[in-house]
């Protein structure tokens, strides 16, 4: 539960940044965040199917 807590009051502040960050700002971190999360879903994927082999 606190967990859940925290997430949540992480969450509102970073809403709250980018609510007052520029726009081209807020459209970069978010592309970086996707390109980062697209990488580690194709190395995850590799190494579920690498292990998964033996």
């Amino acid at each position: 539960m606190l967990f859940i807590v925290a997430a949540l009051l992480l969450l509102g502040v970073v809403l709250g940044t980018v609510a007052h960050a520029p726009l081209t700002f807020s459209v970069a971190a978010g592309a970086v965040i996707a390109v980062w999360l697209g990488v580690f879903a194709v190395r995850e994927r590799g190494r579920r199917r690498h292990t998964q082999a033996h």
